[in-house]
């Protein structure tokens, strides 16, 4: 019932115009894009190892799992996207209040830095600082409009910037040093995060040659040693071998897949 009325709330959120963003739903044409080249891919590998268009076949109904993967993927980076873009902001919105200008001010020449920074005005932080401008313009609370972006962020450091903040705004404590120091925390914290993925990013492409070097030898085996390769295309045991190399394979890729996701 729960979920049901998650769910109601987020296609709600869509329908107004803002973005939810734990929520990426495909298009058809890219559902469909991105259907083919798994399934595609799955019957490539399935024939290196299999020799057999039934058995590759067989395995390409694992395509049907790609497109949910694929849309992680993308909220995922989105969100890391976003993190970044926020970051900035605190930094310009620091800078602004640090000099004496109202928080509205602040936001107000937070968003001109940010348009210097990030041209293209669908970028989703001047979208959002917009909107919060929008909201203050109607008399909404900016606690309020904070919130709400909070809410549809679904990010650590933005909840905690915005419980911060509103609760230096309703004990009337000194904003612009609160507002210096959480910039400088949860910058920090993501300079950390940033560092990390530096550190790791050439794992990461070691990890994806790792994957396709079992394809590559097995296919290389086969066109150098074909007669020696032969049996295990022909013969039960062979197939039943290849088959958990399989297995192998795909469990080495969720594992590997995993241990590079490293939270801070």
């Amino acid at each position: 019932m729960l979920g049901k009325k998650r769910e109601k709330l987020k296609m709600t959120e869509r329908e107004d115009g803002l973005t939810d963003y734990d929520v990426y739903v495909m298009g058809k044409q890219e559902k469909i894009l991105n259907l083919l080249l798994a399934a595609a891919v799955l019957f490539a590998v399935g024939y290196v190892f299999y020799h057999s268009k039934i058995l590759s076949s067989i395995l390409m109904l694992f395509a049907l799992k790609w497109p949910a993967v694929r849309t992680r993927q993308i909220i995922e980076k989105r969100k890391n996207q976003l993190t970044l873009q926020f970051k900035d902001m605190l930094y310009s919105l620091a800078s602004a209040l640090s000099v004496g200008k109202s928080v509205e001010s602040g936001i107000r020449d937070a968003l001109e830095d940010l348009r210097v920074i990030y041209p293209d005005p669908q970028t989703d932080i001047l979208v959002e600082m917009e909107y919060i401008l929008r909201g203050i313009g109607m008399n909404n609370t900016i606690e309020n409009m904070f919130g709400q972006f909070a809410e549809r962020a679904h990010l650590e450091d933005i909840d905690n910037f915005v419980d911060i903040f509103v609760t230096c705004k309703r004990t009337g404590g000194d904003l612009m040093e609160v507002m210096r120091s959480t910039s400088n925390t949860i910058g920090e914290k993501i300079e950390v995060k940033q560092e990390i993925e530096t550190t790791i990013s050439g794992k990461k492409y070691e990890f994806n040659f790792m994957m396709v070097l079992p394809v590559v030898m097995v296919l290389f085996l086969t066109v150098t040693s074909g007669e020696y390769m032969e049996p295990v295309f022909t013969e039960i045991v062979g197939r039943i071998a290849m088959t958990v190399a399989i297995v192998i394979f795909g469990v080495a890729y969720l594992v590997g897949s995993k241990i590079m996701k490293i939270h801070v």
